[in-house]
């Protein structure tokens, strides 16, 4: 069983910075990428932006520039740092972690997310 958990998220104004983070636990051989999604109300859950066990990067392109993810791997955690924050980044974003288990096993697991709230 793996569990990933995030913090953060909150209300901004437009122009400022959130930093949310992400932490995975239990039976974790290795953890292979973990990422950031994001799901708007009326709309479809998107890819963000995530990092592979070897630090290999990947952004939307609405949030390069602007958002920076990074990774602890004895922690086995990940980050977000999200600067010059729009109103069109209002969502509930969520963390995920896909690897093998202890045990052998491939596993995909989501956080329950956290709400990130930009204001104009």
């Amino acid at each position: 069983q793996v569990r990933v958990v995030e913090f953060g998220g909150g209300l901004v104004q437009a122009g400022g910075s959130l930093r949310l983070s992400c932490a995975a636990s239990g039976s974790i051989f290795r953890i292979r990428v973990m990422g950031w999604y994001r799901q708007a109300p009326g709309n479809q859950r998107e890819l963000v932006a995530d990092i592979t066990n070897l630090g290999r990067t990947n952004y939307a392109d609405s949030v390069k520039g602007r958002f920076t993810i990074s990774r602890d791997g004895a922690k086995k955690s990940v980050y977000l740092q999200m600067n010059s924050l729009k109103p069109e980044d209002t969502a509930f974003y969520y963390c995920i972690a896909e690897g093998i288990t202890g045990i052998g096993e491939s596993f995909t697991s989501w956080g329950q997310g956290t709400q990130v709230t930009v204001s104009s």
